[in-house]
């Protein structure tokens, strides 16, 4: 692995930085019963978290989460550059112990920063731990924060780290904010601007094909496409082109749930059993507190947990993933805290289908309720959760990275596992179709003839904050509201392999729009494009394209950095010592097979070539690299007679064993 230099040792980083003899003593620890706005010494400003323990001593403040060994240092130095700095800063935060980081990369200076640098370490697989860590730098002085967490509690209280960072701000610096502005025409020339911001990030990131809509005042103003469909092949994206939209479903599932509010089958605050006594979670007190509007509201307490469909969903069906979900046990009180469960967004799908067609398969149930009471009245004809059908036609193919970071088409056979659990995210639509639903969005229920397709207050019950998603972003059912620049953004993004999409609206300004891209190198474009439109609409600072062009760096410079640490092909000694065939109880089956030198592994619906790597600490990891399908990490475990290979989430562990 590369290592970074320190300019200066940690003593003369001490020496340059610290009178430590004049340090007063340090406070005792608190638990704050609310987030709480703090300055450092130096007049930076952040918000600590709510049930986090916060002491202070002299330049360095030490957040500590609840569940221990979890901790966010904040710590001022005064140094020549960043590296000194953060030196300085692990010096003061863990004597002695510092880590030498894997990666380090400036990146866009913004927020009233000068400088910004990023410093990322890599935690042998076993340790399972995140740590990181950011130097600002306003004139001469630096606040170094270091994030120092397992990697359960850094999912588990990710948003709380976003209430941390959203505002960690220099003094005397106020953000942008477009708060009392109205909005501008989006004219010929603005969209131009849209358009070229596009262009320019397809370029910078390598995405072949980008489909854009736009609506303000109840007309679309723009929708069409820029690329192609598949990278090689000349057809172009248009405005009827099809894209996977991920959890851009979720929005239109709520939708659907909110109909039937709206008909009087049930209310937002009906107990999930008396709808559906078959729902179960794992723990049965959490089961009977349930309401329909905590099935998609991200605030149960209910962790991630995707393997079982990412590894089964091609021979899993919507019962069986209902029966995952009868397993999972919640880890936060309910409205604690942010937690996103595609399981349990699947389940409220499912229910409404099941309220509308109790002897229907969960499946088909939920199929006809999506078709009758959201696509055809909104006049979505498109949109379907048929594959063979959208695959047919006009649809743009999924792209991701090569292990040496070059974007390809990737495979689909993952994206077929989401098959089983489509309420929350296997919808194919176009920007065409999406547009009719943020026009009903933006008219608060009417359709454009006038005629009202639901009631505002069944449709508006959806945006009303159920959690914090951070410091100025709540999640709502199925919709996030975003306030960081002054005015509510609705918006929900979605992710699949190969494709990720973002449907935004500002309901105060009467505009709207839709982005669907068909690359996972797309991924920062949807909050670029976010900034970007407000800053079109509002004549805000024109930060967008410059922080698009940083990301797009910085994102190849990772790729470049991790592919460092690989063996490719897998290590044949290490790979000849795999047994042939694996087995986990939840997972399902793993064969291993060699291609000449390539080590596959074939988990059923879908395979791919493996890497390997060696930690500092001896641990072997066998890590899939195939495009759209790299990511999974598997660390060969030699306890007892025979090799184990063990793969990890956050928040759980699966150990597949040698099958005879």
């Amino acid at each position: 692995m590369d290592r970074f230099a320190f300019v200066a040792g940690v003593l003369l980083a001490l020496s340059i930085s610290f009178d430590v003899t004049a340090q007063p003593p340090p406070e005792r620890a608190d638990i704050l019963a609310a987030d709480t706005p703090r300055t450092t010494a130096f007049g930076t400003r952040f918000v600590a978290p709510k049930g986090w323990a916060i002491r202070t001593d002299g330049n360095a403040i030490v957040l500590a989460a609840p569940e221990g060994n979890a901790h966010v240092a904040i710590i001022d130095v005064r140094n020549s550059d960043a590296d000194a700095a953060l030196a300085a800063a692990w010096a003061l935060y863990r004597p002695g112990s510092a880590p030498s980081p894997e990666d380090a990369r400036d990146r866009p200076a913004r927020d009233g920063w000068d400088q910004v640098r990023l410093y990322e370490y890599a935690a042998p697989a076993k340790e399972q731990r995140t740590t990181y860590a950011r130097a600002l730098r306003k004139d001469d002085r630096w606040t170094v924060a270091i994030v120092d967490l397992p990697d359960a509690v850094a999912e588990k209280r990710d948003t709380q780290l976003e209430v941390i960072f959203g505002k960690l701000l220099p003094p005397g610096f106020e953000r942008e904010t477009f708060a009392g502005k109205k909005a501008h025409r989006l004219d010929a020339a603005r969209i131009a601007a849209l358009s070229g911001f596009i262009e320019a990030a397809r370029k910078d990131s390598d995405i072949p094909g980008v489909a854009l809509g736009l609506v303000q005042d109840g007309k679309v103003v723009f929708e069409g496409g820029f690329g192609v469909r598949e990278s090689g092949k000349p057809a172009t994206v248009d405005a009827d082109t099809l894209f996977i939209i991920a959890s851009n479903t979720k929005p239109l599932t709520t939708l659907m749930l909110a109909k039937l509010v709206d008909a009087g089958r049930f209310d937002w605050d009906t107990p999930v059993t008396s709808l559906w006594p078959a729902f179960r979670l794992g723990d049965s007190d959490t089961t009977k507190q349930v309401r329909v509007k905590h099935l998609i509201c991200a605030c149960t307490g209910l962790p991630r947990q995707d393997m079982e469909w990412l590894f089964q969903g091609d021979v899993a069906t919507p019962a069986s993933m209902m029966q995952v979900l009868s397993t999972v046990q919640p880890t936060s009180a309910f409205g604690e805290l942010y937690q996103y469960s595609n399981l349990l967004a699947a389940a409220g799908g499912y229910l409404g289908g099941h309220v509308l067609h109790p002897d229907l398969e969960l499946g088909a149930a939920y199929d006809d309720a999506m078709q009758k009471l959201v696509f055809d009245p909104l006049g979505m004809r498109a949109t379907t959760f048929d594959y063979a059908r959208a695959q047919a036609g006009n649809h743009a193919a999924p792209h991701g990275f090569t292990v040496d970071g070059k974007i390809v088409r990737a495979d689909m056979d993952l994206n077929y596992t989401g098959l089983p659990m489509r309420p929350d995210g296997a919808a194919w639509s176009n920007v065409h179709d999406l547009l009719r639903y943020v026009q009903m969005e933006l008219a608060a229920g009417l359709l454009p003839n006038g005629r009202r397709y639901i009631s505002e207050e069944a449709l508006l019950a959806r945006r009303v904050p159920q959690v914090a998603e951070g410091s100025d972003e709540t999640y709502g059912m199925g919709l996030k509201t975003d306030g960081i620049w002054g005015i509510p953004v609705l918006h929900h993004g979605g992710t699949m392999i190969g494709y990720r999409a973002d449907m935004i609206w500002l309901p105060d300004h009467g505009v709207g729009a839709v982005i669907l891209i068909n690359s996972d190198s797309g991924s920062s474009l949807r909050a670029g494009f976010r900034r970007r439109l407000l800053e079109v609409l509002f004549d805000g600072k024109p930060e967008a394209a410059d922080q698009m062009a940083a990301w797009a760096k910085q994102s190849k410079a990772g790729l470049a950095a991790a592919r460092k640490t690989l063996v490719v092909p897998a290590d044949a000694a290490e790979s000849r010592r795999l047994s042939a065939h694996y087995r986990n109880a939840a997972l399902g089956d793993i064969d291993v097979r060699r291609d000449g030198t390539t080590t596959v592994f074939d988990f059923g619906g879908w395979d791919s070539e493996m890497a390997t790597r060696r930690d500092d600490d001896g641990t072997l990891a066998f890590i899939s690299i195939s495009p759209g399908e790299e990511g999974f990490e598997f660390v060969a475990d030699d306890a007892g007679d025979a090799r184990r290979l063990v793969l990890r989430d956050a928040q759980h562990e699966y150990v597949f064993a040698p099958v005879p």
